[in-house]
């Protein structure tokens, strides 16, 4: 019940009343003349339901620039944890009952899985034109953003001379100064957590360094987190000093309201990944969801992400970019499939746990 309580109130602060006399919307340039039976379709339909681990303070804008485009549109917006939304999802559809139109998240890896057993649509976007190629797989996942994953520290408990510029740096303050950064130290659970499980596996891809990385963090018996939000706040409030694999958007927007924040992202690489949205094979709303996506994707609703740090996926947006030689964007795409098999997932956190436990009895 709290669940549906959450959509319903979040719903209202973005929903504005329908208006009584029809408000026609003008088809969008470039877009093919049969665009305008969609928007009448979307209109009839009147609303579209999303499920999204975006934060919704982050969204407010977004939808209210897509409702002053398309009057009478109701959006409801569901702001749920990556590993819930799943869950629910899955199982709503399985048992028929009223879901998601748009399935939107930055657990790109379960994205993927739920296209690859059925659960899309396939839609040719008029804006797959302007899109890298690889954030469009099958016509089905559509990868909307392109964001950094960083490291977060608290200003004030560690010092600028000592702030880590990479991977091998972090790995190196945490054994040099383990003792000041024991119960300091924050991460992902990646046995709880879906995106940090997604995180710690592509940096395990990237480089075999990483074992000896998460070797030093270990021997400082870090904080294992489920939400970027709990890092967040505990190192802002100085519980925390340092937090590792950090959604940069939220860090940098929270960065911006708050002086003892500060955001890295890794000279030596600094993983990229993308919110992979896609229109739900049993949408009640199709018309409706497919608006709403072009929307995301087109430059209007690309600017409004860029706006609140939600670093846009189309190049031709004005907005923060990370050096090429810098960047690993994580494709769309298949290969994502292969660290969810039962086998492999459980080898990788059967490791993880392993590391940990020989991190708590380093003296």
């Amino acid at each position: 019940m709290r669940k549906i309580i959450t959509i319903l109130a979040f719903a209202g602060a973005l929903v504005s009343p329908v208006a009584t006399a029809p408000v026609l919307a003008d088809r969008p340039s470039g877009y093919p003349r049969s665009y305008e039976s969609l928007i009448a379709d979307a209109r009839a339909e009147g609303t579209v339901r999303i499920y999204a681990n975006a934060d919704k303070a982050e969204m407010v804008p977004v939808v209210s620039a897509f409702r002053r485009a398309y009057p009478g549109i109701q959006v409801l917006y569901a702001d749920l944890g990556s590993a819930e939304l799943y869950r629910r999802y899955t199982a709503e559809t399985r048992a028929r009952t009223y879901s998601a139109d748009i399935v939107w998240s930055s657990a790109m890896d379960q994205q993927i899985k739920l296209i690859n057993d059925g659960y899309a649509q396939q839609y040719a976007s008029p804006e797959k034109p302007a899109l890298p190629e690889a954030a469009v797989w099958k016509n089905m996942g559509f990868g909307v953003t392109a964001e950094p994953i960083g490291i977060v520290y608290n200003k004030k408990l560690v010092p600028a001379a000592l702030v880590p510029q990479s991977h091998q740096q972090l790995e190196q303050l945490l054994r040099r100064r383990r003792a000041a950064f024991t119960g300091k130290v924050a991460t992902f659970d990646p046995a709880r957590s879906a995106v940090g499980y997604l995180y710690l596996s592509q940096d395990f891809q990237i480089t075999r360094d990483t074992r000896s990385l998460i070797e030093a963090m270990a021997a400082t018996r870090p904080v294992l987190a489920m939400h970027t939000e709990d890092m967040l706040q505990g190192v802002a409030s100085g519980k925390l000093a340092i937090a590792y694999n950090v959604i940069g958007s939220y860090a940098l927007e929270r960065a911006r309201r708050d002086p003892n924040i500060g955001v890295v992202f890794p000279r030596d690489y600094t993983i990229v990944t993308s919110r992979i949205a896609f229109i739900s094979r049993e949408a009640r709303h199709p018309a409706a969801a497919r608006l709403f996506l072009d929307f995301l994707l087109s430059r209007a609703g690309q600017s409004q992400l860029a706006r609140h740090s939600l670093w846009p996926v189309r190049t031709d947006i004005a907005a923060h970019r990370l050096p090429a030689g810098q960047a690993r964007a994580v494709r769309v795409g298949p290969q994502l499939l292969v660290n969810l098999d039962r086998l492999t997932r459980a080898r990788f956190l059967r490791d993880w746990n392993g590391i940990l436990a020989s991190g708590r009895t380093t003296r």
